[in-house]
């Protein structure tokens, strides 16, 4: 270099500057896994989370964006002890240093996660958790068993709920520690207790409320995991709020997201089952309503056709009237008829051998007579009538006849109808006028 000349430093473009500063940060340090406090948390309307993370000696700020917050398996809260990994970069709008959070976990529960994973795993693969060997919850259940702690908040939300909802069901008590080393056996103990009664309780509810991985730990044990599964009735677990899970959760028949849900899950509402049956009366009262009022509307049309059963018989026996008319007619223009052929035959022997055909023209006349004698309108306005039972059939015995028949009586002007009040053998019948029928 030259005496006298001073070597030029290298500008920065401000862009340029932070994207070095990014990059360098990337090969230094990513991906790179801090332990911190979380603080200002908030999620915005995108799904985005934006927070800080501290200690006593810094503070780094942070965003999670809607694809890593959506697999969180905890609600986050300020002040809360995190894992987070990520990326360290540069946000260079504002030329802030920012740590992209790829996924977070409570701090200190990196051993019990790992060892819940791997429970977890061994339980599923046996088909502790398979949907087909899950009992139904009974539709009206009379009894529930209840295990929890005597003093935990769960208790009473599940006591006020049952009451609330389902006042008549009765609430067996098994109290059991639901934290700490002794709680698995007592919650075990609970469970079998309950199911020593006589009679059983229509199910079973294991409840706590919400904490830290460490406080639910017992509701992760392999033991209690079983005696679940072997429950001689349906076992509901309500553990923890809605985004915790156990592995008891897991082996229950079903599982309730907090305490509350698993008392009305358990017990539906007696409220709604009486609106539901008011309701099936009042379809009931309808359907029945309506039967009724069609049998009517039927009545009344039927009553419409038949009319008066007087004006009905006075119809027939007009009809029959009728049928007695054209029967007279009939047969009296058939014995004219005849005798016109007989007359005409008579004449043209009578021409033809008038010697040798008298005798049989006396003798056809004689028999024109007789037959003109038998004409039935002739019969009949000698005083005699002709008797047809209720089918119209001739009555000529009085076998045919017993007291209480009714008979029609044609005369040589109409018809009658008779009824029999005696049956005398060897001579005529005793009748009387009776009603049409």
């Amino acid at each position: 270099m030259a005496e006298g000349l001073v070597p030029q430093s290298r500008v920065w473009a401000v862009g340029a500057l932070c994207r070095a500063v990014a990059d360098a940060l990337d090969a230094r340090f990513n991906p790179v896994t801090v332990q911190g406090e979380i603080g200002s948390f908030s999620r915005a309307g995108s799904g985005h989370c934006y927070f800080s993370l501290k200690d006593g000696q810094g503070q780094l700020r942070c965003a999670m964006f809607r694809r890593a917050a959506s697999l969180l398996d905890f609600d986050v809260r300020d002040g809360d002890l995190v894992e987070v990994r990520g990326r360290l970069a540069v946000y260079e709008p504002r030329g802030d240093l920012q740590l992209v959070v790829e996924s977070m976990r409570r701090a200190g529960q990196g051993t019990l996660f790992e060892q819940f994973l791997q429970r977890k795993a061994k339980l599923e693969a046996e088909g502790l958790f398979d949907a087909a060997r899950k009992r139904p919850l009974p539709v009206f259940p009379r009894r529930v068993g209840l295990v929890t702690s005597r003093g935990a908040a769960a208790l009473h939300d599940v006591v006020t709920a049952m009451r609330r909802r389902a006042p008549h069901v009765e609430v067996l008590l098994a109290p059991a520690s639901v934290q700490g080393a002794q709680a698995p056996a007592e919650l075990i103990a609970g469970l079998q207790a309950l199911q020593q009664l006589d009679p059983l309780p229509d199910a079973i509810l294991v409840v706590r409320g919400g904490g830290s991985i460490e406080d639910l730990w017992a509701f992760n044990d392999e033991q209690l995991a079983r005696a679940i599964v072997a429950s001689r009735v349906p076992v509901v677990v309500g553990v923890g709020h809605e985004t915790d899970f156990t592995i008891a959760d897991f082996c229950a028949d079903l599982r309730a997201p907090t305490p509350t849900a698993a008392a009305e899950l358990v017990a539906p509402s007696r409220d709604g089952w009486l609106q539901g049956l008011d309701a099936l009366e009042e379809a009931l009262l309808d359907a029945l309503q309506g039967r009724l009022d069609r049998l009517a509307q039927r009545l009344d049309t039927a009553a419409a056709r038949l009319g008066r059963p007087s004006s009905l018989a006075a119809r027939q026996q007009a009809v029959l009237a009728q049928w007695h008319q054209r029967l007279q007619r009939a047969t009296t223009a058939s014995v004219h008829q005849a005798q016109r052929r007989f007359d005409g035959v008579a004449a043209r022997w009578a021409a033809a051998a008038p010697a040798s055909l008298r005798g049989r023209a006396d003798r056809l006349e004689r028999a024109a007579l007789r037959l003109q004698l038998l004409d039935p309108a002739v019969v009949l306005q000698r005083g005699y009538a002709w008797l047809a039972d209720s089918r119209g059939r001739t009555i000529t015995r009085t076998a045919q006849l017993h007291p209480g028949d009714g008979v029609r009586a044609t005369l040589a002007d109409g018809s009658a109808t008779l009824q029999v009040t005696a049956v005398q053998q060897g001579t005529s019948s005793d009748v009387s006028p009776g009603n049409p029928s």
